[in-house]
């Protein structure tokens, strides 16, 4: 689980009723304009958007973690390193006072083979076209003009990353959401756009990232090997998910190593302060 000073979304009873009467009628029609031939994708919209609304309304700061891969490993299927990030990320912000509530933002669905979501991930990384990253952006605006109080902190990593990055591209100056973006891929470097508010960290001070150096060769023998082992755990009767089979030399930024606990550390520091 991740620790949270406030209550988790599961915890936060259904307060629609006691929304202002604008803030329902805008979300409504928010998803409207986004999913104008899609009923179920426009309920579905609205219900998330309240939902986060309504957890993250009493609370200071809101952290979003963007998994990397295809963007749809839960908490207890993520990869120990992005795991740590988060932990560190929230740790540190408890440290400067701060109230937060965590929250995954997930690309695409569970399933491996057949569904658009997918398609919709490679076409994301080899044009850098995303409409998800278009409803994300737009999911963060409500937020920020509907909780004054409110600031943002997005947590990406790989693909995730680059999500990230894209939203931020796509919302323009909002100076109450930030970026931290580890491990960027290669195919994305080019297009990304960095500020005062994005903190972007290639390396892990102990080796370069195959995977933003555009070492093809390293990361096309990760990717053979994570198949091999996914499909042995898989004969095993030991079924993981594709992301955790995956280890591939430097593309991996656990907290607890300098070059990553201290930068992050010092933007977060640079960007709040210890609060009074």
């Amino acid at each position: 689980m991740i620790k949270q000073r406030t209550k988790s979304v599961s915890d936060v009873p259904d307060t629609t009723a006691e929304k202002p009467q604008p803030i329902v009628e805008e979300a409504v029609q928010l998803a409207a304009e986004l999913f104008p031939h899609n009923s179920k994708k426009r309920k579905l919209f609205f219900n998330s958007l309240q939902e986060i609304y309504s957890a993250a309304r009493t609370s200071e700061i809101l952290v979003i973690h963007s998994p990397g891969g295809w963007g749809n490993a839960n908490w207890d299927n993520l990869q120990d390193w992005e795991k740590s990030i988060v932990t560190g990320v929230t740790a540190t912000l408890e440290k400067l006072g701060y109230s937060y509530i965590v929250k995954q933002y997930f690309r695409s669905g569970d399933e491996l083979w057949g569904r658009p979501s997918w398609i919709r991930e490679g076409q994301f990384f080899v044009f850098g076209k995303s409409f998800r990253a278009e409803v994300f952006a737009a999911e963060l605006k409500f937020l920020t003009a509907n909780l004054p109080q409110l600031k943002i902190i997005l947590v990406g990593a790989s693909q995730g990353a680059a999500f990230d990055n894209k939203a931020l591209m796509v919302l323009g100056a909002n100076d109450r959401v930030y970026s931290i973006e580890l491990g960027t891929f290669f195919a994305h470097m080019r297009r990304r756009r960095l500020t005062g508010r994005n903190l972007a960290i290639d390396n892990n001070g102990f080796m370069k990232d195959p995977m933003c150096q555009r070492d093809l060769w390293q990361g096309t023998k990760s990717y053979f090997r994570a198949f091999v082992r996914w499909f042995n755990y898989k004969m095993q009767g030991k079924p993981v998910k594709f992301t955790n089979c995956i280890n591939t030399p430097g593309h991996e930024y656990q907290w607890e190593f300098p070059e990553v606990k201290g930068r992050i550390t010092k933007f977060l520091n640079d960007s709040f302060g210890e609060k009074h």
